[in-house]
Order: C-alpha cells, then sequence, then structure tokens
C-alpha cells in the first residue's frame, strides 16, 4: 500500500475546451437524420397552403399511383388519435383539439393535411406534390390586438371569440402606489415572433416492431424522458416497450421541448406500415411549422416618486398565441409576469395577460421564454422614467436595486430572490465602457451632429425550472454515477444537453469529486434505455438540478469508497485525499483503481454494504435560482442611411459559481447573437390572409458572424444557497440582457431629436425615416 499520496489540480473553475467538439467540428456526430436502417421508408407531408380554409375534397389517388408510394395517409385515418398535448394548464382555457392532421379545416399556412409513405424521400415528395386538395378560404385573422377586436373571425368556430385564456395576477397595492406617485409614465412595447431557426431542423425515426409491441423513436428532442411518456400514453405502448433516443440534437432553444404532430405521426404511420419511417425537416416547414417564440404586445405603466423611487407597475400582456397550444403555449406569458419587477424593490404590481388565438404557427419557449420579454419591457420603461425625470439611467437603476443583504428578496410576484449583489455587475460594466468619459463625447458629438448612444440593462431571470410544483413537468432531475472495475467512471444525467457542455462541466465535478483524470469519465445522455428517468434540459436547469443530482450522486459514492477503504487498511479513521482513501495516523493510502476493483471483487466486505460502486440521485430543488447582471451597449447611428454600429458591447453576468469559464462565455456570447437578431433585424411577419412573409432566409435576417459586435465579456460570482454547487445557470442570459441594453442605446442616440421609444427591430429603414421626420415617431 502507498503511503503519500498527491492531490490532483482542482478543474472546476478552469477554462476547460468542451470534451463534445471533436466529434462536431470533424463531421462524425450522429443526427437524426443520419439515421439508416433496413427497410426504411419515408414520409413527406402535405400542407395547407391556406392560413383559414375548409377543406372541401381530398384526391390522394396520383400520388398513391406513383411506383415506391406505399401509403397515403389523410385526417380520416387519424380522427381518433388523441391531441397534441399541452400540459400548461390555466383556469378557463379554452384548449381545441389539435389532430395530427387536419380534419375539416386548416386553420395556419403550413398545417399537415396529409402524409404521403414512400421508400425514397424524393419519391415521398413528389408524390406529396400529386395530391389534391380543395380549399374554400375562409377569413383569417394574424394579428392578436385584431383577432380580439369585436367582430373578428373566429379562429376556432366553437367559440364566439379568440380569448383562448386570462389571467390576472397582482400584488402589495398597486392603486395605492399609484395615486401616491409623482409622476407615471405608459408605453406600449412589442416584442415581435422570431423563428428559433436551430442549425438542424426536427426530424423524426419511428420503428415499430409488431413482433414485440415495442417502439423505438429517434428524435431532436430536449426532452427525451418527457416525450417517451406523451407518446406512450398516447398510443397506449408499455413505456418499457418504448425507447426515445435523443441522438447528436443541432440546437434547440427551447424549440425542441415540444411533442409535435409529426413525432405522433411517424409513430403512427410506423405502426400501420410496420416499418421503420424517417420525417426530416424542410427549412420552409421550419420556418412555418416548428413553434416560434416572443409575440407579445404590452402596455405598461409605471409610478415613481420625483427622487426616481420607484413605487409600482401595471401591465397588459396580450399574447400572440398562435392557432393551437403546443406543450408550454399557455405558460410562457405568465413567466414574464413573474419577472415583471426586474431587479427592483417595488412591491406593488398588477398584470393582465390575455391570450389571443391567431391563424398562424403555435407559440411556445424561446431562448428565455417570457423573461426576455420581461426585461425589455421593465429596463424600457426604467429608461422612459429617468428621461421623465431627467435623471441617469443607472442612478435611478442603482438607487432601486435591493441591497446584498436584503436577500432571499421576496418580490411582489410571490418569487425568493435567492441571492445578488445587482449594483456590482452595474458598475464594473460602467466603468469597464467608460461610462462618464462616453457622455462627455456624446455631448460635443451632438453639437457635430453626431448620433452616439450609451444603453444599458440590468437584467434578472428565473432559472433552474425548478420546484416540481411550479412546472407542469417535473422540477427535479436525475444522475447515476457507475465506477467500473478498472476504476473509469459512467456518468448517466436525465438532463439532455445539445450545446450546453455538460458532457465537459459534468466530467470537471466528478473528476474532483473523485480526484480521477478528466479523461476517465465519460457522460451519457438522451437513451432512455440506458439512463434513469429525467426531466430534460431547458430553462437555464442542466447544470443547476442536473448538476446538483450529480454532486449528491457523488458523495453516495464517495462514503462507500471510504467504506471499501476503510476495511482494506482495517482502520475506521481514513479519509478521501485525491482519490486515494488514506489511513490519517500513518498515512498509508489505497488506491481509487484497487478500491474499485476490489468492490466487485471483494475478499471481505464492508458491514452493511453491497457490492459494486453505483448510486442513483433524485433531487428536488427547494426554489429556483436567479441569475442577473449588466449589459452596456455604445452604439453610432449613421443619419445618412440609418444604420446601427455597436461600437462596445459590454457584458457582466452573474450565474453563481462558475464550473468552466470558457463555457459560461460561450452561453452568453451565443445569447447575446439571438438578443441582437431580435432587438435589430429579425421578425416573422404574417400578411393579414396568415401568409408568412418571412418563411426562409432570403426574407428573415439572423446575424451573421460579421455583424456581431466584439463581445467584451466578464462575470461576478455570487452563490446560489439553492444548491451545493452554488450554480445558477447561465443559457438565456445573454438573451434576456441584450436587446433593451441595444434599444436603449439607439433611443438615447435619439432622444435629443424628440425619440422617446422604438420597438423591434431597429432596422434601419425605421431609423432612417425617423430620422427625416426629425425624430417624430
Amino acid at each position: 500500500m502507498a503511503t503519500t499520496t498527491v492531490k490532483p489540480e482542482t478543474l472546476v473553475g478552469k477554462r476547460i475546451r468542451r470534451r463534445e467538439d471533436p466529434r462536431l467540428i470533424t463531421g462524425t456526430a450522429t443526427y437524426v437524420d443520419d439515421i439508416k436502417m433496413p427497410g426504411m421508408h419515408h414520409a413527406c407531408i402535405v400542407r395547407s397552403p391556406q392560413a383559414a380554409a375548409r377543406i372541401k375534397g381530398l384526391n390522394i389517388k396520383p400520388a398513391l399511383d406513383r411506383p415506391g408510394v406505399v401509403a397515403v395517409f389523410t385526417g380520416e385515418d387519424v380522427k381518433d388519435v388523441p391531441s397534441v398535448p399541452c400540459v400548461a394548464q390555466l383556469p378557463g382555457l379554452r384548449q381545441p383539439h389539435h389532430h395530427v392532421l387536419a380534419q375539416d379545416r386548416v386553420y395556419f399556412v403550413g398545417h399537415p393535411v396529409a402524409v404521403v409513405v414512400a421508400t425514397d424521400r424524393y419519391i415521398a415528395a413528389d408524390a406529396a406534390d400529386a395530391v389534391e386538395v380543395d380549399y374554400e378560404e375562409l377569413p383569417a385573422v394574424a394579428d392578436p390586438e385584431k383577432a380580439l377586436a369585436a367582430g373578428a373571425p373566429a379562429i376556432h368556430p366553437q367559440w364566439p371569440d379568440n380569448t383562448a385564456f386570462t389571467f390576472h395576477q397582482e400584488g402589495g397595492d398597486v392603486e395605492k402606489a399609484f395615486r401616491e406617485a409623482d409622476v407615471i409614465v405608459k408605453q406600449r412595447i412589442t416584442s415581435q415572433r422570431l423563428v428559433p431557426n436551430a442549425m438542424e431542423t426536427r426530424g423524426v425515426v419511428a420503428d415499430w416492431r409488431a413482433a414485440e409491441r415495442s417502439l423505438t423513436l429517434y428524435s431532436s428532442s430536449q426532452a427525451p424522458h418527457l416525450l417517451r411518456s406523451l407518446l406512450a400514453s398516447i398510443f397506449g405502448i408499455p413505456e418499457n416497450r418504448l425507447r426515445v433516443v435523443a441522438p447528436e440534437v443541432g440546437g434547440g432553444f427551447g424549440s425542441k421541448i415540444d411533442i409535435y404532430a409529426e413525432d405522433m405521426l411517424m409513430t403512427f404511420v410506423s405502426q400501420r406500415i410496420n416499418k421503420p419511417v424517417k420525417w426530416v425537416e424542410s427549412r420552409r416547414e421550419n420556418f412555418l411549422c416548428t413553434i416560434h417564440g416572443r409575440g407579445h404586445v404590452d402596455y405598461y405603466e409605471l409610478a415613481a416618486k420625483r427622487d426616481g423611487t420607484m413605487l409600482g407597475l401595471k401591465l397588459k400582456i396580450i399574447q400572440d398565441l398562435g392557432a393551437y397550444l403546443q406543450l408550454l403555449t399557455p405558460a410562457i406569458p405568465t413567466l414574464s409576469v413573474l419577472m415583471m419587477p426586474g431587479l427592483y424593490k417595488f412591491k406593488n404590481i398588477s398584470a393582465d395577460v390575455i391570450g389571443a388565438f391567431t391563424n398562424c404557427v403555435p407559440t411556445d419557449a424561446y431562448r428565455g421564454a417570457g423573461r426576455p420579454e420581461a426585461t425589455h419591457g421593465i429596463e424600457r420603461m426604467v429608461d422612459i422614467l429617468a428621461a421623465e425625470l431627467k435623471m441617469d439611467p443607472a442612478e435611478l437603476r442603482l438607487k432601486n436595486f435591493p441591497a446584498p443583504d436584503e436577500f432571499p428578496f421576496a418580490t411582489a410576484t410571490g418569487l425568493a430572490y435567492d441571492s445578488g449583489n445587482y449594483a456590482l455587475p452595474l458598475k464594473t460594466a460602467l466603468d469597464e465602457v467608460g461610462y462618464a468619459d462616453l457622455r462627455r463625447e456624446q455631448k460635443q458629438g451632438r453639437e457635430q451632429g453626431k448620433l452616439l448612444g450609451i444603453g444599458m440593462s440590468a437584467y434578472g431571470e428565473i432559472c433552474a425550472f425548478g420546484p416540481t410544483p411550479a412546472t407542469p413537468t417535473g422540477g427535479w432531475e436525475s444522475a447515476t454515477v457507475k465506477i467500473e472495475p478498472s476504476g473509469k467512471v459512467t456518468i448517466m444525467t436525465g438532463a439532455s444537453p445539445h450545446g450546453q457542455g455538460e458532457e465537459t462541466t459534468f466530467a470537471q465535478i466528478a473528476a474532483d469529486e473523485l480526484g480521477v483524470d478528466i479523461d476517465d469519465v465519460v457522460v451519457l445522455h438522451g437513451d432512455t434505455s440506458l439512463v434513469q428517468y429525467g426531466i430534460g434540459t431547458f430553462g437555464s436547469r442542466g447544470t443547476a438540478i442536473g448538476g446538483t443530482a450529480l454532486y449528491y450522486a457523488l458523495q453516495e459514492l464517495k462514503s462507500k469508497i471510504k467504506k471499501f477503504g476503510a476495511t482494506l487498511l482495517e482502520s475506521d479513521e481514513v479519509s478521501l485525499v485525491g482519490g486515494s482513501v488514506v489511513h490519517e495516523a500513518s498515512g498509508k493510502s489505497v488506491s481509487f483503481s484497487k478500491i474499485a476493483a476490489e468492490a466487485y471483487r471483494p475478499m471481505k466486505l464492508p458491514p452493511n454494504t453491497q457490492p459494486g460502486l453505483v448510486a442513483t440521485h433524485f433531487w428536488e430543488p427547494p426554489n429556483f435560482t436567479f441569475p442577473f447582471g449588466a449589459h452596456v451597449v455604445v452604439t453610432e447611428v449613421d443619419r445618412d442611411t440609418g444604420q446601427i454600429a455597436i461600437r462596445r458591447y459590454v457584458a457582466v453576468d452573474d450565474c453563481g459559481k462558475l464550473i468552466n469559464p470558457l463555457i459560461v462565455s460561450g452561453q452568453v456570447h451565443g445569447g447575446v447573437a439571438q438578443g441582437l437578431g431580435q432587438a435589430l433585424w429579425e421578425q416573422a411577419v404574417y400578411d393579414d390572409n396568415g401568409q408568412l412573409l418571412t418563411g426562409e432566409f432570403t426574407d428573415y435576417a439572423i446575424p451573421r458572424a460579421h455583424m456581431m459586435p466584439w463581445i467584451e465579456s466578464s462575470h461576478t460570482e455570487t452563490p446560489s444557497p439553492v444548491n451545493p454547487l452554488g450554480v445558477k445557470g447561465v443559457g438565456e442570459a445573454g438573451t434576456i440582457g441584450c436587446s433593451p441594453a441595444v434599444v436603449n442605446s439607439v433611443v438615447d442616440a435619439l432622444s435629443h431629436l424628440g425619440v422617446r421609444h422604438l420597438d423591434m427591430p431597429l432596422t434601419p429603414e425605421k431609423i432612417w425615416k425617423l430620422i427625416q421626420a426629425g425624430g417624430r415617431a
């Protein structure tokens, strides 16, 4: 037995390159479209070109007559299949039956009408074009405010209007706050529809084995166990005979949490033809049929004292739901309500949400899911209030933050912010950007006709979804750690990472806790036949909840390792140091590898101990976590073109304890890119007939590499008391903090022209017209 032990280098907190990346950058990863099976068939879906219409006739014979076509299914075939599920429920919610194929009506452009199955995907596509559908066009409405207006055509004829639900929440005494206010500012603020546009479109391979009464489904999913449970319930397949595999997932951003009609449809098709069947979404289908994000029209009123003390907030949200309710659709605007006070101390709020049906594709979770809308709204209102009071916007924010010793901080919406030092990131960002000097430069530049703007946002978000009573899908997460007889470590996480980097960060945590080399750790996920039940990855929960489940599973293993080491050293006076068990008096030690081997071939078992080294832990969090931060943006606006140039982008984020700063920075950069997309370029535009005018990349502008500014990213660390890792979550932070900082900056650049507010996206045309009009909105 050894007598010396060297403690390995600590890995948590280090900038370690992602272990996932080699297979991704060499093109050797396996995505859904890479799956090939003997006898595989291919499906192509016939979709409605109309936003609202009756189906008067449907002729599938021209498709069936084509060589290679084995089946065509229509709404009549699937009429008994249950509705596409929506698990988020609200009182009085109107929930239309969402058939996997349209019955007698279609409700949005892209609505599935029939599915063609063939031996080849190109044969299937050509045959789908041959299906003849006779539509009787009906009046459509694509604007949520128009949909709620008196006399608007009813989207679903079983109801007299297009109100899907109303939701009210209040806290404190908002009427008293407004009576006592010296100033009240009001503003209509929109958060336009966005298309998530994951690099990999959705895809499904369904393989029904009739003899075994089993189904294997490959899906580009963020929540494979949830998908398995829902499909099992819908089709009556025992869960232990239904395997869901999420292979490599090429981006999700929330859009792949859902169970879609196509997941159900491919299951149905495979059962009917008793063959494996593949469907992979085209990019055009992705624009038309995968959920959209945002879609808010918000009316804000903010009350304050003359000295800048904020007193209360009133908010009316009109949420564009689209034609149907997807998995979480009704819940998304309620998250906006929860975070409507932002980081500020006022305790009086009133919120009303109206969910509006429209003849558009449904909305659901998209990176941030309700929190970007809330942050954009309150941060715009703070700037509007600052302008009204002629007060510096940074000073106004600092005046209204709770102090670090006021945490946990109870909000007017019923949350308990876990920990925070909100002033620190803002002060750090302002110092980094040289705020005082910029204000002087701005003043001098205006005398020369230059349009320089300095904008900021102080954001907070609710993360780590998060206690089960508050989530419709369950809020816990699971982890299993298995140490092989050779001492190699396998982690199986119920989270389903798809770009978040948990194959690296979880290996860092395990390597530190067990004292092993990080290359000896493998992280598995996404296969329901291998991994114990888990909830999935969304809402910045992967590390805060999944990582905590891992931490506790590791503690159980460490205890067992010490027991085996104590038996081998014949003493209870031992400790675990650097992966070895050390006798505290003599310094003698037993190596990790020897203990692992002994655990599977024990000559003498420790008392009340089973052989093997395997531990599983399910962790239920007691609270959400609440990351925060500050983004400061410096813009220059070209008077002649309306073009906006971002001169500086400074982001200071606090996501609690950093496991891997390199991965954290990557998450912030990606989030900022999507926030910039909303602020400056992106918008899903429907015309009055419900036609999507921005249905491909030639019409829908997303940020390219050359359009991105240099992001100056740094961090403060305020550990969360909610979990032993102290982590909070960072996957959505950049998106949430970005858009209000950009818009505040551009409004600031134009404020001396009389500009008070601008709605996104801030296109050059919009800005140019405003400048030409002398700043009059």
